[in-house]
Order: C-alpha cells, then sequence, then structure tokens
C-alpha cells in the first residue's frame, strides 16, 4: 500500500532533463515534447504558471473552475493545465473584458465541444456580439448626453458664482467681531 503523504510524481509533468533546474527550462509551451504522440503530448502549466503567464492570480484561474469553464487535469493533489486550459483561460478573460457574463462565456465555450465545425459557435459569438455592440453603441450615447448635460452645468454654475462674486462687498466682514474706534 503506498503511503499517503508521500508527495504526487511529478517526473510525467516535467518535460525537461532532470538535471536541468526549473530556472533553466525554456517557457513550458515552448519545451519539446518527449512523449509518443497522444492526448497528454500538450503542454502542460501549473496553476502558478499558467497565471503568471496570464497575468492574473491562481485565485483566478480557480475561481473560473470552481464556476465549470475550465477543467483542468490532476496529478495527486496538484492541478495539471494544459494548452486548451489556457486557450479557454484567453477566451474567458476576453469575453470577461468584453462585458459578457460567465453564463454567455461558458455557453460560447461548451459550443465549442459540441460542435466540430464551430458553425453553431461562431452563429452565437456573432449574435452576442452584435448584441453587446449595440448595448455599448446605447452607453456611449448616453454617457455623451450625460458629458453634454454637466458641461452645460458647469458653465451655469460658473457663470452663477461669477455674478455672486460681482455683487460680493470686497471686504467680507467678520461675524460677531467689534468695531474699532
Amino acid at each position: 500500500m503506498a503511503s499517503t503523504n508521500s508527495a504526487p510524481d511529478r517526473s510525467a509533468l516535467d518535460r525537461s532533463p532532470p538535471d536541468r533546474s526549473p530556472a533553466d527550462r525554456p517557457p513550458i509551451e515552448t519545451a519539446p515534447v518527449e512523449t509518443a504522440p497522444s492526448a497528454l503530448t500538450d503542454a502542460f502549466f501549473s496553476v502558478t504558471e499558467l497565471a503568471r503567464d496570464l497575468a492574473i492570480t491562481p485565485r483566478t484561474i480557480r475561481f473560473y473552475e470552481d464556476k465549470g469553464l475550465i477543467s483542468p487535469r490532476r496529478a495527486g493533489n496538484i492541478r495539471v493545465y494544459t494548452k486548451r486550459d489556457r486557450a479557454r483561460m484567453v477566451l474567458i478573460l476576453r469575453g470577461k473584458r468584453l462585458g459578457f457574463s460567465l453564463r454567455e462565456i461558458k455557453e460560447y465555450l461548451d459550443l465549442y465541444d459540441l460542435d466540430p465545425t464551430q458553425s453553431e459557435q461562431i452563429r452565437l459569438l456573432l449574435g452576442k456580439v452584435r448584441a453587446r455592440l449595440e448595448m455599448l453603441e446605447d452607453q456611449r450615447l448616453a454617457l455623451e448626453e450625460s458629458i453634454a448635460e454637466l458641461k452645460d452645468i458647469e458653465e451655469q454654475t460658473l457663470s452663477a458664482l461669477a455674478l455672486a462674486d460681482a455683487d460680493v462687498d470686497p471686504a467680507p466682514r467678520k461675524a460677531g467681531g467689534k468695531a474699532r474706534g
């Protein structure tokens, strides 16, 4: 029976020769694949490596994993991410940056797995992009109207202040002060 305290075997994950330190390794996505062709020939990333590569935190990656948007493999207790997981994360981050909801992003990503031709995915994307563009155009118009209205108010306020300052005695009186005599 194997000991439960032993560390997981990372040798299957380490694509560089054992005599090279991680600092001496090339970036993991460019490391040569030394195994026979199979589903496991993709380069692997740890959560820290993937986070650093995408300029996000490991917590962000775990959040999207908890939401079911990515499903990394496991080597013992260690999450192992593939190039496919990285590509999905890039799409997720782009979708969030463009204002899509997690539900919309998940719907898009799920179609990728169901439709090998990706035609449904492309149609869905086109519809979502057009709807998002329309919404952003509406927001831009609303912002432009708000900015114009605020500039009018600013001008009116400055004019009112200029008039009020012209009517004010140049030497304001002190409250509660006694006259000198």
